[in-house]
């Protein structure tokens, strides 16, 4: 018995004549749509244009290390709460009370150092254990009642502001600011990881050898790196890795892009939103314990506005609105174009008053570029 073989191939065969179709999957992805995936674009876009702006406008000194540096150090302030926001709304998440928990954060760490008389590694960590039960509320107020993170933590926004009035004017007799850091932490060893400059001994030696610009009094005129730079690049450098290398980063992900499939698939959803708004806040109360030991005082209204600038540092850098998609990296890069404008107008004869305008330029540009362009080119939701 012969078999037929001109009515087509056997079962479990290809026929020669027509294609082998390939899982696309593993089809290989074009340099420019890859570069277009990355959330980190429009941030490293922006800081371009940004800097050929002022490298149009601006004194020159704004371009020296000292410029450099003097620019960085608000960008770091605001660039610690920036990449916790960051990994919040990459969760699907917002939190509004960042920027009151500065100021809160603040006078609570007055009272532990300078009321009860706390060592400064004790009042930090007893401040920073008062932040996390801050966020552990909000993230439990809107796992239990289902509102939007919008709402509830708008309403601690509020809260924590007036407990900030509230309470400097009782821990102080009738004023809003608080003083005496300085001299309370002049003798701890632990000063130098809060205030002041990192790696002052090499800047000096540069200065030594002329690399370095000197001062009329023979300090050099960069004596360091500004301590809430290293702890800018330390925290940005973890929260990438946790993103990118880590199983809890895969849930970050997944809790902001679907939440119900990430349940269904075993993902801890309530624990990591709970674990990010915890991070938020902790990240909020450090930045307020550098500025107060920066400054050396705090008082009720610290972090103004800063809600806002994080999470449109973060918007910059790529995180969507509608959560699952993101990146640290994208909020460090974001949080340094907030610093160029922010101190670069003072390098320029443009009224600072403009920094509100770019504010929301830059949010505008920002959310359209993130839900337009990378949608166009690679077919991305």
């Amino acid at each position: 018995m012969s078999i037929d073989t001109t009515s087509g191939p056997l079962p479990g065969r290809s026929s020669p004549e027509s294609p082998v179709s390939r899982d696309e999957r593993l089809q290989t992805t074009g340099f420019l749509v890859r570069l277009m995936r990355r959330p980190e674009l429009g941030a490293i876009g922006g800081l371009i244009i940004v800097g050929i702006f002022f490298l149009f406008t601006a004194n020159s000194a704004m371009f020296t290390l000292n410029g450099g540096l003097t620019i960085m150090n608000p960008s770091a302030q605001l660039g610690i709460m920036a990449v916790a926001v960051s990994l919040l709304m990459i969760g699907g998440e917002f939190d509004l009370s960042i920027g009151s928990m500065v100021a809160f954060a603040g006078l609570v760490f007055g009272i532990f150092l300078l009321e009860w008389h706390f060592p400064l590694i004790i009042a930090v960590a007893a401040t920073l254990v008062v932040a996390a039960l801050v966020g552990a509320i909000n993230g439990a107020v809107v796992q239990a009642t289902r509102l939007p993170s919008f709402i509830v933590t708008l309403a601690f926004f509020f809260i924590l502001r007036g407990l900030s009035l509230v309470g400097l004017k009782i821990v102080t007799g009738g004023t809003t600011q608080l003083r005496g850091f300085t001299e309370a932490t002049a003798d701890s060893v632990f000063t130098p990881l809060f205030s002041g400059f990192a790696f002052s001994g090499l800047f000096r030696r540069l200065a030594d050898l002329g690399l370095i610009e000197l001062l009329p009094d023979g300090t050099p005129a960069a004596p360091g790196i500004p301590i809430a730079v290293v702890w800018f690049v330390f925290f940005t450098a973890l929260a990438t890795w946790c993103l990118l290398k880590t199983k809890v980063g895969n849930w970050i992900f997944a809790s902001g892009g679907d939440a119900r499939a990430a349940r269904n698939s075993g993902v801890p959803v309530d624990r990591v939103k709970m674990g990010l708004f915890i991070l938020t806040a902790c990240s909020a109360a450090f930045v307020g314990i550098l500025t107060v030991m920066d400054a050396g005082s705090t008082d009720a209204m610290r972090g103004l506005q800063k809600e806002f600038q994080a999470v449109i540092a973060a918007v910059i850098g790529g995180c969507l609105l509608t959560g699952g998609y993101g990146s640290a990296l994208g909020a460090f890069f974001g949080s340094i174009i907030f610093g160029i404008v922010s101190i670069g107008l003072s390098y320029t004869t443009f009224d600072s008053d403009w920094f509100q305008v770019f504010l929301g330029v830059m949010l505008l540009i920002a959310v359209i570029f993130n839900n337009h362009l990378r949608r166009k080119v690679t077919g991305e939701r």
